[in-house]
């Protein structure tokens, strides 16, 4: 029997039967296409093979999500002794893919005996690809690279798809292994390498690949630029973020509205908030992400009144507010000390009932009572919130009970922190700092001994620079770059030009950390 679940009825006919109602597996969505290497196309036109009438109806259910019914009219069509055709088999293998589970790669791994039984397996390329991408996205990568090994010939797409599995998985050693035996790598191939890389926050590395990708003269497509724009982001490269958008500026896919949303974000996230509205103002249209990223831009950089302004103007253009709206607006109401507004706001987005209150919005509520120094009213927010606090949550009041030295309070939101996450060390650090400053250096030093005793050590903050489209880290007390002298002579200049401006620095908690 191929699935448990499957209801078999036997039948003499070599046609397919009638329709059956649908039966949707768990948490399916219907689709309209496969994997990126299979786009078939199936006549539905009258045919005497049966193969194809019943591979004509196997289609039509896994088109439309039914992957039971698929699996049983398959079933009931080998029973029919109606051998498949490589459709047949690629076009459940795909749909296999699209819903990976126990369950559907035993069904998966019986299709795939039957593809090595009839010569798909090996001597098909669509047929062996499809296999790949099927246990690929089921994290089995050891069979997938099994019939990538076997197969008797492979195209480029065979290649990529194996190289996506790798990537996706984390599987960065044999992922480039692979790449580097490519015999030829078109865009997909490097946009595959730089995706997974920006996917797993190796952002450094993604630049690296598109830079070789330019050297291989190898021109981007949409989703490499929107993988990279992500990178300069993430690292505040703003040099080549500009090199990027003159160079989508240049290509077809200029007007694309998800390039133009990347730009948006990147240009905020690098503090070039006019940037990012030059790039909202000139987009021929826009999407809600088009919205949301101008309105937490605005936040983040501090603009309160521009971000509320437009949020009010996406909801006069017909957008629906969702759950990133909503936590663009509260942010700048945090950011302003516009108490009034952000609980406003959040009162109608609980109103609305059309999106319900997450934990980041629970946890700008937090930030906005604690930056308005209503510690207890924050406090209370977090104990009749719906879901667990989370680290940030409780951080955002912790970093405030320091603020207005607030011992008592932060004892307790430490108490609370330790249960729920015993790993964080700047928790500790942070506490400490609050002792510190209060002078009471029994608690600091008590915090200290705990962190040896649980193994915890303080992680080192670091600082970057992004000099000719390069980024330096610096971390504190850093002897080993290569402008090591430079550096701390331009340091010292800068802390006595800081001391002619009569700034002292503060110095407090700093013991609270250190080394006995």
């Amino acid at each position: 029997m191929i699935l448990t679940t499957c209801s078999v009825t036997p039948t003499q006919h070599s046609h397919p039967p009638k329709k059956h109602s649908p039966i949707h597996l768990p948490n399916q969505k219907p689709h309209s296409t496969f994997s990126h290497f299979n786009s078939i196309s199936l006549n539905h036109k009258p045919t005497n093979d049966p193969t194809v009438a019943w591979t004509s109806s196997i289609s039509h259910h896994c088109k439309n999500g039914h992957l039971l019914l698929a699996a049983s009219e398959f079933t009931r069509m080998r029973e029919a002794q109606v051998e498949p055709n490589n459709i047949t088999l690629v076009t459940l293998l795909s749909a296999c893919a699209h819903y990976p589970s126990q369950t559907i790669i035993s069904f998966g791994a019986t299709i795939h005996a039957q593809a090595f039984k009839y010569g798909f397996a090996i001597n098909d390329v669509k047929v062996g690809t499809a296999l790949i991408d099927m246990y690929a996205k089921s994290g089995l990568l050891d069979s997938a690279r099994l019939v990538f090994d076997k197969m008797g010939g492979r195209n480029l797409v065979s290649w990529n798809t194996m190289l996506d599995g790798y990537m996706k998985h984390g599987d960065i050693e044999n992922a480039l292994n692979l790449f580097d035996k490519l015999p030829t790598k078109n865009a997909v191939s490097w946009t595959v390498l730089i995706g997974g890389f920006v996917k797993r926050d190796c952002y450094e590395q993604a630049l690296e690949c598109f830079r070789e990708m330019q050297i291989a003269c190898v021109a981007p497509d949409y989703v490499t630029v929107i993988a990279i724009i992500a990178a300069c982001a993430n690292l505040g490269a703003l040099g080549l973020g500009l090199w990027v958008h003159r160079l989508v500026i240049k290509k077809e896919f200029r007007d694309n509205v998800r390039v133009s949303n990347s730009l948006i974000d990147m240009y905020a996230r690098c503090g070039c908030i006019e940037l990012a509205r030059q790039v909202f103002d000139g987009m021929t249209q826009r999407n809600l992400v088009s919205w949301n990223s101008i309105i937490v831009g605005f936040a983040q950089n501090g603009l309160a009144e521009e971000a509320l302004r437009f949020f009010h103007s996406m909801k006069k253009e017909g957008f629906e507010p969702n759950g990133v709206s909503y936590t663009g607006a509260l942010t700048a109401c945090s950011h302003a000390g516009l108490i009034d507004d952000g609980l406003k706001i959040f009162a109608d987005m609980k109103r609305a009932r059309r999106v319900s209150p997450r934990i980041e919005h629970y946890g700008c509520l937090v930030d906005l009572y604690s930056r308005a120094g209503r510690l207890e009213n924050a406090w209370d927010v977090i104990e009749k919130m719906p879901m667990k606090p989370n680290e940030v949550v409780l951080g955002s009041l912790l970093a405030a009970c320091r603020t207005l030295g607030n011992v008592e309070l932060a004892e307790k939101v430490m108490k609370y922190l330790v249960e729920l996450y015993p790993g964080g060390d700047s928790n500790y650090v942070l506490l400490s700092n609050i002792y510190a400053a209060v002078g009471k250096w029994d608690g600091a030093s008590k915090l200290r001994r705990a962190m040896k005793e649980r193994g915890l050590q303080k992680k080192q903050g670091f600082s970057s620079i992004e000099i000719d489209s390069s980024i330096h880290k610096f971390v504190s007390g850093d002897k080993y770059h290569d402008e090591n002298d430079n550096i701390y002579s331009t340091l010292e200049l800068l802390s006595f030009e800081l001391q002619l401006c009569d700034y002292v620095p503060d110095f407090s908690g700093k013991e609270s950390y250190e080394e006995d």
